[in-house]
């Protein structure tokens, strides 16, 4: 028998089955809602002060050398007596700079300042044996 053939009051009878088990369903899945006891208050406990700062060494100063050779001021710049850059700047012409860019006691010559854009990419020593 097809659906269509079926009479007309098992068709009613099965969605008046369906229907009353929904709603049974329906009914026995609700929760019930029940007032709920609230925990205790605890006061909290006081913030520990922040640590100490950690105080470090400032940066040397570099020392400053000016001495006049032939017409040129040369200005030698040294931090722990060890030279790493001299400003060059002849009676006639631009100023230069020459550089020790590895620490190996080779300079390089600088021609435009280091704000000028000529990037310098720091290189520090961590250790030295």
């Amino acid at each position: 028998m097809r659906c269509a053939e079926l009479p007309r009051r098992s068709t009613t009878a099965f969605l008046a089955a369906a229907a009353f088990s929904l709603a049974a369903a329906s009914a026995v899945a609700q929760p019930t809602s029940t007032e709920r006891p609230k925990p205790p208050t605890v006061p909290l406990e006081d913030v520990p002060p922040p640590p100490p700062m950690i105080t470090t060494t400032p940066e040397p100063e570099p020392q400053v050398t000016t001495r006049t050779e032939g017409g040129e001021t040369i200005q030698e710049y040294r931090v722990n007596n060890k030279l790493y850059m001299m400003r060059v700047t002849p009676k006639h012409g631009a100023a230069y700079v020459l550089m020790d860019q590895k620490g190996d006691g080779t300079f390089t010559r600088l021609d435009t300042p280091i704000t000028e854009g000529n990037l310098r990419v720091p290189q520090w020593v961590l250790m030295q044996f």
